[in-house]
């Protein structure tokens, strides 16, 4: 059986090590191998992968790919890596984006769903003003020669995405693909997270490849939920999702 993590490296289960402590998504219900799960009577020390099949979530049956990476003893640790970016972005929030009337200021500059992918952090930048793929260089390697406003794209399962160079004070280097700009239609910061966790598993679906001559878009596991009333204007598209369609230059609504 070939079992998939929402939210967690990408769905890659291969990558959750054995000590990995997982979270429903549904209603938080924690599994931690340590203590195993007395209901189905799993023994203490039963790593998540291997928990039988049919295991569900002991409090709302959810099904074992809704859950997503707690904590993973494991797991490399990205946080010192993608501190100075948030830093950075933190710092652009309180300098000039703050008084932007486009803002969402229920949101909050949050780092969600870095995995290290070919060696380099990849994951997801929410902030009030936009939701960008961001990619990192890898330790030891030197992005700060890259020009800011070109473009590359860059290969994922999901087809190929074209990203925009940056670099910042504080985080250096880095390249970006815009998701969300502006971000109203998000409730809340646990929504946006939740989608940033979902366009990681996402980019990683190679049936989400489109079949064109680049990959424009693949579908939001929670597109649904942000989905406007009937009388409103429709909802977003799966190209707002992840999309190769960078922001302007000049727009202060869309810096990457």
């Amino acid at each position: 059986m070939s079992l998939r993590f929402e939210g967690s490296y990408g769905g890659a289960a291969d990558r959750i090590g054995p000590a990995a402590i997982m979270e429903c998504k549904i209603c938080w219900t924690v599994y931690d191998p340590a203590d195993g799960d007395a209901f189905r009577q799993v023994l203490p020390g039963t790593p998540f992968a291997a928990l039988p099949d049919d295991w569900t979530c002991p409090t709302c049956a959810a099904p074992r790919d809704q859950f997503m990476v707690r904590t993973d003893p494991s797991a490399p640790d990205l946080a010192a890596r993608t501190a100075p970016l948030v830093a950075d972005f933190r710092e652009i929030w309180n300098g000039k984006m703050r008084d932007v009337p486009l803002c969402n200021k229920a949101l909050h500059v949050e780092a969600v769903g870095f995995i290290a992918h070919e060696g380099r952090p990849l994951g997801v930048l929410v902030t009030p003003w936009c939701m960008n793929l961001v990619l990192l260089p890898a330790e030891g390697e030197d992005w700060s020669d890259l020009v800011p406003g070109a473009k590359e794209v860059v290969a994922f399962p999901s087809g190929d995405y074209e990203v925009l160079h940056n670099v910042r004070p504080m985080v250096g280097g880095y390249k970006a693909c815009s998701l969300f700009s502006p971000m109203s239609d998000f409730a809340s910061q646990m929504q946006a997270v939740e989608v940033a966790r979902a366009v990681m598993t996402e980019l990683f679906r190679p049936e989400n490849r489109a079949e064109t001559d680049r990959a424009l878009d693949i579908r939001a596991a929670r597109a649904a939920e942000l989905a406007p009333p009937p009388e409103a204007p429709a909802a977003p598209s799966r190209r707002a999702v992840i999309s190769a369609g960078l922001a302007p230059d000049g727009d202060p609504g869309r810096e990457p």
